[in-house]
């Protein structure tokens, strides 16, 4: 697709100034400060200072975020991506410095102001997100997608009970409820089992009433499952369950690294939130808002998976071949498909190749038309690499090998330096099949029918898309780091 077709589809949505940025600053000003509470109460600090701490952080969020803040679901992720940076710069960055603790590493300094981590995103990043997001609610937006309360709540719950369904056989065998964690250890297996079935439809619920605006695809779908999961391991696990049990939230890294197994359901819980949650959501529009004649699509969609499967194939080639150097300098690549004896080079190579080239057919499926440009194609690359390495090395190659998956802290530390291959993997699949898509795009969006089809499911620009990004690459790789 060319820049001059890509304009005509993305950036006739950009948000524009609705003349509120005083409305937004004040509006932060108020959310930082009532923030600014609860974290000197959550850490024990002074009252002063959070209020004055938190106020501050307010303003530059409410100047600079506010137009982002569209929804309270746009809003909660801007606010969460505030949040880490924020954090990245002082708590784990300058406060070290200025206390002169200048031998200590950067993983170590960054380990000891864990609790400052999650105070920020929860007592700070959150209401903030949240209130802004609240607050533009009463703002008109033209060209804001519908919005259908009863749609998200419908799809929603119903993508957190299959996810939950999907997990029911495994939790069972083990008597490990990982949604619930900190709430029912000492609870009996059916109790554990149904409290686990509800807290997953709520999950679902609120990812429906947060997201429903920002989810255009599959692989989008699945990216924001993962960014909530993350958050709602911090929310839940780490802070609400122990006040609902009566005990003490401890955010120290500690006691997080004891709940990382719980941490990784989490992201692939939230995964198949985002994949069920997509193919319901499209079945409902497709059946209710999609269904006159007019809105017929250019090809079938038999075509479009060929084309996609084709195309990723290729895709996921490339990215094997690039990836492989350092898969073979880890070690990782004479390990692959869980095979108990180590493979000769030539055939660990050709199997790391038949698996890029399989993989990569899933992006094609999962992530066409999400990234219309190198920067937005390679972000939902390196997402698409985050998400494989969290299902697949920590996940599935366990399994086949074991029959049990291997979620210890350690074990996501020797694994560490693959993450680095499937980030690379993932952002040359992207780029490639960006290419190859690229040159059909072009010839497809001739006709000017096709334009208003692609327009409509396409992201915009002004998006959360890149706070999501940053959010959900910063933490997925940050996580294992600090608790392994």
């Amino acid at each position: 697709m060319t820049d001059g077709i890509e304009s005509k589809v993305t950036r006739a949505d950009a948000p524009k100034g609705s003349g509120g940025s005083q409305l937004g600053a004040i509006a932060g000003v108020l959310a930082g400060a009532i923030g600014g509470v609860m974290y000197a109460t959550a850490l024990h600090g002074s009252l002063a200072f959070g209020v004055l701490t938190g106020a501050v952080y307010g303003l530059i969020f409410g100047v600079f975020f506010a137009e982002r803040c569209s929804s309270p679901g746009a809003g909660l992720i801007w606010g969460l991506a505030y949040a880490l940076l924020l954090w990245l710069l002082v708590p784990a960055g300058l406060a070290p410095w200025l206390a002169g603790r200048h031998s200590m590493t950067m993983v170590d300094a960054a380990r000891d102001s864990f609790p400052e981590l999650a105070g920020y995103l929860i007592t700070l990043g959150t209401p903030l997100g949240i209130g802004l997001g609240l607050l533009a609610e009463f703002r008109p937006r033209p060209g804001r997608r519908s919005y259908v309360a009863s749609r998200a709540i419908v799809v929603g719950g119903l993508s957190g009970l299959v996810s939950s369904v999907i997990f029911h056989t495994w939790m069972l065998k083990g008597g490990y409820f990982p949604l619930t964690a900190g709430l029912s250890e000492a609870g009996a297996r059916a109790g554990g089992a149904e409290l686990h079935l509800v807290l997953a439809a709520v999950i679902g619920v609120a990812f429906g009433l947060l997201f429903q605006q920002d989810i255009y695809g599959y692989g989008s779908s699945m990216g924001w499952g993962a960014g909530f999961g993350i958050f709602w391991w911090f929310l839940g696990p780490l802070t609400v369950h122990p006040l609902l049990t009566g005990m003490t939230v401890d955010w120290a890294a500690d006691h997080a690294s004891d709940l990382f197994g719980s941490l990784v359901a989490h992201i692939l819980h939230g995964l198949i939130i985002g994949v069920v949650y997509a193919t319901v959501d499209r079945l409902w529009v497709r059946l209710f808002v999609e269904s006159d004649p007019i809105r017929r699509e250019a090809e079938g969609p038999g075509l479009r998976t060929i084309y996609s499967l084709g195309w990723g194939a290729a895709a996921g080639l490339a990215g094997g071949a690039v990836s492989a150097p350092i898969m073979v300098a880890t070690g990782v690549i004479s390990k692959l498909a869980g095979l108990e004896s180590e493979l000769s080079l030539t055939h660990a190579l050709a199997l790391h190749l038949l698996f890029s080239a399989a993989i990569g057919m899933t992006y094609g499926l999962l992530f066409r038309q999400e990234g219309l440009s190198i920067g937005r194609g390679i972000s939902w690359g390196w997402v698409f690499g985050l998400i494989w390495w969290y299902l697949g090395p920590m996940t599935l190659l366990p399994l086949l090998r074991t029959g049990e998956a291997d979620w210890r802290p350690e074990a996501a530390t020797v694994l560490l330096p693959s993450l680095i291959g499937h980030l690379v993997y993932g952002a040359m699949t992207a780029f490639t099949f960006l290419l190859l898509e690229r040159r059909y795009s072009r010839w497809l969006l001739l006709d000017p029918r096709n334009v208003a089809r692609e327009k409509r499911r396409t992201r915009p620009e002004g998006t959360p898309a890149p706070a999501l990004w940053l959010f959900l690459l910063g933490m997925g790789i940050l996580l294992p780091i600090l608790l392994g």
